[in-house]
């Protein structure tokens, strides 16, 4: 089950970003200030976090999207967690398709996410790609020397796999 976060979630989500060991410690506090923004106006909708809880109630994933500001119809996706333990079981991806009905039933047309050339981001850019994603362009050396900024994109309006 997927549903919007709840105070209930916050702790989940911390935990669940610290688990990963790929997000730094800035990273973490960056996302975990989008949740305790979400959570406090309620009615904003430049980010729309989610939750994701199997059949056992058991929490296993997170996910943070948003239109882009001064865009008719582009969105980004800022955050994305799974627990470890489901890691490869298709939570992410059902993740991702959820955010994917939503984006198209917000009028969105295309989703940009942005990552790390890094190796530890290694399993995210394959998993982009499985999921559709191609390579909009890479930003040499954005984020540190040597850390390039790749930025995924799909076009929601094509239909080619």
């Amino acid at each position: 089950m997927i549903h919007s976060i709840t105070h209930h979630d916050r702790e989940k989500i911390l935990d669940l970003l610290r688990q990963t060991a790929v997000f730094n410690e800035q990273e973490i506090n960056i996302a975990m200030e989008i949740v305790d923004l979400v959570l406090t106006k309620r009615d904003r909708r430049e980010y729309q976090p989610f939750c994701y809880y199997d059949s056992k109630n058991q929490f296993m994933g997170y996910i943070c999207f948003g239109p882009i500001p001064l865009t008719d119809s582009s969105y980004d996706l800022y955050w994305i967690a799974v627990d470890r333990n489901v890691a490869g079981k298709g939570v992410a991806a059902e993740l991702v398709r959820f955010m994917e009905e939503q984006v198209a039933g917000q009028g969105g047309k295309k989703i940009y996410v942005d990552t790390s050339a890094t190796p530890q981001y290694g399993a995210a850019r394959a998993f982009y790609e499985k999921q559709g994603y191609r390579v909009a362009c890479v930003l040499d050396d954005f984020y540190r020397e040597g850390d390039h900024k790749i930025i995924f994109i799909k076009d929601l309006e094509d239909n080619d796999p």
